[in-house]
């Protein structure tokens, strides 16, 4: 059997030839279209199988196969530890889209965003050194080595601005600031999203959506193979928060339309130009909340727009279907036997290519055209990470063909993050951050409150008189499993341990709030705990679903405050202080923080919807880290890790709090000076890595 989009020996990842190979599938489609008998025959010149006729009915399975998230994690390896990770990568992802090409006749290849940020790789040729116009980038020159059909974009895409993403595209973006004539080597398939216009233009920044022309290798009524032509349309969509978390970069040059109100609009065009099937590639989730144009995970609403047949989703980096216990959507519409979103076949392909999305879309031919059976599809995951037989962890081998075609910007990329800044008497972790260890966060939060105060000190004299403190999260919090966690050795400090402090590459935004804000704030970043039974004997998790990306925490000794997680949320937050003092709820207060919780975070406080900012800098708070550290670069744990603003109330429970994290991690809790917390067993039982531990709240 051979792949309907190009057979594997004249697979090339060479962008000129893939480009000639487009347009030659496109003639060849178009040329069956008109004369079917001339085409009806195997590629090999087999003329075995009869040509379709009008009446003849077929059919045929098209799988859509999912990459989502990749972050630019092009090879399985961590550039923060300098050590490969073979939990991840999308050199392992290519070798379950081979195996699903040689199971599946027919195949479609989507990407669904967030694809060109995440690693230190990514910033290195964006930002270090920024790859020329005629050089693709080394992920997407890794994705050409798989031939991706289509894609759509992410709000990450926007990251490093427009200019940016024009040559990375291959240019063409017609918006302010930018040359839309430049000609670069682009990124190797069709982008299409529908759903963020040019300001300039008022007409969608890149193509809303593409027909692409294919054939189908079909089974005809008298059981005999026959090659029959189908359009597929593809139309992407992504969230619009990126108009606040890159407001410096796209205000006034683009603008958001709400994904269902864009999919009503260019579904029917789509159909007009003889799309038999449509993909929707929606870079959001699904969120269960009434709909509204802005909103981030709109997926349970775009589902129920007429003319989808199968939907991609993405942004949560979770995973869809799920068919865990407790499966991670559960809202009415989505069914995760079944692999349905309001009985569209859809999935969610996890992040960081750990995951290949299959949907099988079962086909029927009438003699004219195409129409997908609505019972009968299927859809699933493949993981790169399994078990074998003993419950051992086994890994998908790696794509041998990956690597080269990247190795030398791998190379550069960890010669650049090795550079020394540093160096630290203590290991800077956040593997007990949720309990109350300030060592990985502190120095965080000292260098945007350093970075803010000398600003206003200079350029903002109006608000010189106000307190500048800062928040931040520990962002890497054990969610990927034991091996995602902050964790900087004692010993020198190289620019891969400072970008390891601070995950993401968010911009340093100031606030202005007031002690009223301050404790509604804190109360929010409590529902990062379970509300705890005091008489409960059995066992009781500590940590709730809430990500630890949004726990955000002060960590001076100027404001103090509790955490009764025995109570309710909303009701957390005791004896909250400022310079020793019961908090003035009138007083106000500059906090430095980031983009995305200055812009997008009303649901912490309504304030933090943008309009309580009072700076947003150029600058990226991973960026204003790295230079805290060349400016003061011996850290010490007394000056720079030991402060903590808070603590848990006291109580005594009848039975064990427990909380997961990493394995022989004790010394780290001892080091932190956190007594009330032992280990409780050396593997936790979720088949991530991780040790079970427990806090005693009366300590």
């Amino acid at each position: 059997m051979q792949d309907f989009y190009w057979s594997g020996a004249n697979r090339r990842a060479d962008g000129f030839l893939w480009a000639l190979q487009q347009r030659r599938h496109l003639l060849t489609a178009v040329a069956c279209a008109a004369l079917l008998a001339a085409c009806g025959g195997s590629d090999d010149g087999d003329a075995s199988a009869p040509p379709p006729t009008a009446s003849q009915s077929a059919t045929a399975t098209l799988a859509v196969l999912e990459t989502t998230d990749l972050h630019f994690n092009v090879r399985s390896y961590d550039y923060f530890k300098l050590a490969e990770d073979k939990t991840y990568g999308f050199e392992r992802t290519a070798t379950l889209i081979r195996q699903a090409r040689k199971e599946f006749a027919n195949t479609l290849l989507v990407d669904n965003g967030d694809t060109i940020q995440g690693t230190a790789l990514a910033d290195y040729e964006a930002e270090v050194k920024p790859i020329p116009c005629s050089q693709q980038l080394s992920m997407y020159k890794a994705m050409g080595a798989l031939s991706f059909d289509a894609g759509t974009l992410g709000n990450h895409e926007f990251n490093y601005g427009l200019p940016f993403l024009n040559q990375v595209l291959g240019g063409g973006l017609n918006v302010d600031g930018v040359d839309a004539g430049q000609k670069c080597a682009g990124n190797g398939y069709p982008a299409v999203l529908a759903n963020v216009y040019s300001s300039k233009t008022q007409k969608p920044l890149v193509q809303p959506y593409a027909v692409l022309e294919r054939t189908m290798v079909a089974k005809g009524s008298d059981g005999k193979e026959v090659k029959l032509p189908i359009k597929i349309g593809v139309i992407g969509f992504t969230t619009p928060g990126i108009m606040n978390w890159d407001k410096r970069f796209l205000e006034g040059k683009v603008y958001t339309e709400g994904a269902v109100e864009s999919a009503q609009k260019y579904l029917p065009e789509l159909r007009a130009k003889g799309a038999d099937v449509v993909v929707a590639l929606l870079h959001g989730g699904m969120d269960g909340s009434a709909y509204s144009a802005t909103m981030e995970n709109p997926g349970l609403h775009l589902s129920k727009v007429a003319g989808i047949d199968a939907m991609v989703m993405g942004h949560q980096h979770s995973v869809f279907p799920d068919l865990s216990a407790k499966p991670a959507y559960s809202q009415a519409g989505v069914d995760n036997q079944a692999g349905t979103v309001n009985g569209v076949p859809a999935v969610m392909a996890s992040s960081w290519g750990k995951a290949l999305g299959v949907i099988q879309l079962p086909l029927q031919w009438d003699g004219k055209k195409w129409s997908v059976v609505k019972t009968g599809s299927k859809s699933e995951l493949r993981n790169i990470q399994n078990k074998d037989a003993a419950g051992s962890a086994v890994f998908v081998d790696a794509d041998p063909a990956i690597a080269p075609l990247i190795e030398t910007q791998h190379q550069a990329a960890i010669s650049y993050v090795k550079t020394p800044i540093g160096s630290t008497d203590f290991r800077m972790s956040t593997l007990f951050a949720d309990v109350g260890d300030p060592g990985a966060i502190q120095i965080v939060n000292q260098a945007q409150q350093a970075y803010v105060a000398n600003y206003i000190e200079s350029s903002l004299p109006q608000y010189a008189n106000l307190p500048v403190l800062s928040v931040s999260a520990p962002f890497k919090s054990g969610f990927q499993g034991g091996k995602d966690f902050t964790d900087v050795a004692a010993g020198p400090m190289a620019i891969y341990n400072a970008a390891d402090l601070y995950l993401y590459p968010n911009t340093v935004y100031a606030v202005k709030v007031n002690g009223a804000d301050v404790k509604d704030w804190l109360e929010a970043a409590a529902q990062r705990f379970n509300q705890i039974d005091v008489n409960k004997t059995t066992e009781q998790q500590l940590i709730s679903s809430f990500p630890g990306y949004n726990f955000d925490m002060f960590t001076t000794a100027d404001m103090q405050y509790e955490i009764d997680v025995t109570q309710p949320k909303g009701s957390r937050i005791k004896n909250l202080s400022y310079l020793g003092k019961p908090i003035d709820k009138a007083q106000e207060f500059i906090i430095a923080t980031n983009n995305y919780r200055a812009t997008s975070g009303a649901s912490f406080i309504p304030k933090l919807n943008g309009s309580s900012t009072i700076w947003a800098s150029p600058d990226a708070n991973r960026d204003v880290v790295i230079e805290y550290v060349r400016k003061n670069p011996q850290i010490t744990r007394a000056v720079n890790g030991a402060a903590k603003s808070w603590r848990f109330a006291k109580v005594t429970t009848a039975g064990p709090v427990i909380f997961s994290s990493g394995v022989d991690a004790m010394s780290v809790a001892q080091a932190a000076a956190l007594t009330g917390v032992s280990l409780s067993a050396a593997d936790d039982g979720s088949g991530k890595g991780m040790a079970k531990y427990q806090i005693d709240f009366s300590k």
